[in-house]
């Protein structure tokens, strides 16, 4: 790995230790927050999914807390990952739409940190759709997205792949090419070897803050873009997996309606090396996160830092004919959630239900910060103390404004509500774009694929969890003042699920 020079390395905020003052005795829990695109919950080996090699993340919940419950509140990137860090609904937050900015002085739990006195700093990708600048967000060092990979082509070049090896389609292209390229059905790595890969580059730069940090507070983002598609790897993983071992699950008998387009030539092999792929960048993932968490061991510093890793939306491998997210079934929305504070927290699996909007208000509860003003999640911290939640969540509530949905999950009911009315616009288009309202519910405990919709034999438990989102919206979404009086249960539910994203420039 070359190392910075020391221009960048100042530039980047990495002020040597012996800048940051005498470390006292005793302090606040640092925070080392590590973040993941596209991995789905149920893709680690402590999981119990047989295909996953995490060794580290394995580890790190053996060691911590596995919430095996956690839930993203939108299920694509952008509008998941802002809400995340205003720690509002995507609707409050203003972000529901995978291209829009996050406003500018919209408070974030980095800013509260950075007021608490901490040494913020975020390497990877953070969707923000800004240029990255110091104190931006709460940032005081910031290399994220366009400006690390400028930062890394020019640090790391590429030797030549060797002769006669494969490696995928370049540029990606994704919705543009057909699905089994930008999908990446050959199983193809990138072309490069993994001293030279982009996320491998950003985890050194993690080992380079921690250590520039060791004598003062400090919060880092790492934020990697595994296993998001075309779901890279690099050269040495090359045939890591076998696609044959891989078994796609079929549509159910009632997906035909909600299937993309884009998916409906992929065949079975297409699916199975599409896995093989997703899978091998899952390990690639887990080798960097052990990268940075072997470093922050190796500084002693371990002890006293709050480690933070969830993945910021869910993934679909076939399930109800679907490669992606961008929906309301249980792939798409389960997430990794892990925490561990050594000498603080004994390790536990938690089942109760809970979203990552109760990320905020815990990292900021277990580092003594400040609150944010307005938070719509609870903290986790009784469950790290090894207490039972006093009001454990009895429902989740996700939405996804693209297509003008909203998912309400309880321990047994599972309910998605579609307006139908919105043609989608992100490149997932159906035969039937407006199928006008459609109201789906599963049984998670009798059917945990989600097969078999029984709204009409349960309309008690449709409307108490129409309601339950209903209510969820009045209190935080910002045009509740304007619902219309009067309206009936769906049509006041349904005038909440429209994009409202203002018009901004980033």
């Amino acid at each position: 790995m070359a190392a910075l020079s020391r221009r960048t390395f100042f530039q980047a905020g990495l002020a040597p230790a012996f800048l940051a003052g005498a470390q006292t005795a005793k302090r606040r829990p640092n925070l080392l927050f590590l973040i993941a695109d596209d991995h789905a919950g149920y893709a680690m080996g402590c999981d119990g999914d047989r295909h996953a090699l995490t060794p580290n993340l394995d580890r790190l919940a053996n060691e911590g807390i596995r919430f095996s419950n956690a839930y993203c509140n939108c299920p694509v990137c952008t509008p998941s990952r802002q809400s995340l860090l205003t720690g509002q609904m995507p609707s409050a937050a203003g972000v529901t739409r995978l291209p829009t900015p996050l406003a500018l002085g919209k408070p974030t739990f980095s800013e509260q940190l950075r007021k608490a006195g901490f040494h913020t700093g975020v390497i990877g990708k953070m969707h923000l759709h800004r240029e990255p600048r110091p104190g931006l967000f709460g940032f005081d060092m910031m290399l994220t997205e366009d400006a690390l990979e400028r930062q890394w082509r020019k640090e790391v070049p590429a030797r030549p792949v060797p002769e006669g090896v494969r490696t995928r389609k370049m540029p990606w292209l994704p919705l543009k090419d057909p699905a089994r390229l930008w999908l990446n059905a050959d199983c193809l790595p990138y072309p490069r070897r993994e001293e030279e890969m982009e996320s491998t580059y950003a985890a050194h730069l993690a080992g380079e803050f921690l250590e520039a940090n060791t004598q003062r507070p400090f919060a880092l983002w790492v934020s990697f873009t595994e296993p998001h598609s075309p779901f890279d790897f690099p050269l040495e993983d090359r045939g890591r997996f076998h696609p044959k071992d891989f078994h796609p699950p079929k549509p159910g008998p009632e997906d035909a309606w909600q299937i993309p387009l884009c998916f409906k030539d992929l065949s079975v092999q297409d699916k199975q090396g599409i896995s093989a792929a997703y899978y091998s960048s899952v390990h690639y993932l887990d080798r960097n996160i052990g990268r940075v968490l072997g470093r922050l061991r190796a500084l002693g510093l371990e002890e006293n830092t709050l480690v933070v890793y969830v993945g910021d939306n869910g993934y679909c491998l076939g399930e109800h004919g679907r490669i992606e997210k961008h929906c309301g079934f249980e792939p798409a929305l389960r997430v990794p959630l892990l925490m561990r504070l050594r000498g603080r927290s004994e390790p536990a699996v938690v089942t109760d239900l809970v979203e990552m909007l109760d990320i905020a208000p815990t990292i900021l509860d277990m580092l003594d910060a400040p609150p944010l003003a307005v938070q719509h999640g609870q903290s986790l911290r009784p469950y790290l103390d090894g207490r039972k939640h006093p009001t454990a969540r009895r429902h989740i509530v996700s939405e996804y404004p693209e297509n003008e949905e909203v998912y309400v999950r309880t321990e047994r009911w599972k309910l998605i509500h579609g307006s139908g009315r919105r043609a989608r616009r992100d490149g997932l288009e159906t035969a039937n774009p407006t199928p006008g309202r459609y109201v789906l519910l599963y049984d998670e405990q009798a059917d945990p694929g989600e097969m078999h919709n029984l709204a009409a034999r349960h309309p008690e438990v449709v409307r108490k969890l129409q309601q339950a989102a209903l209510a969820r919206f009045r209190a935080t979404h910002p045009d509740a003042a304007n619902e219309p009086a009067g309206a009936p249960l769906e049509d006041a539910l349904e005038f909440y699920l429209p994009p409202r994203d203002p018009e901004r420039k980033a």
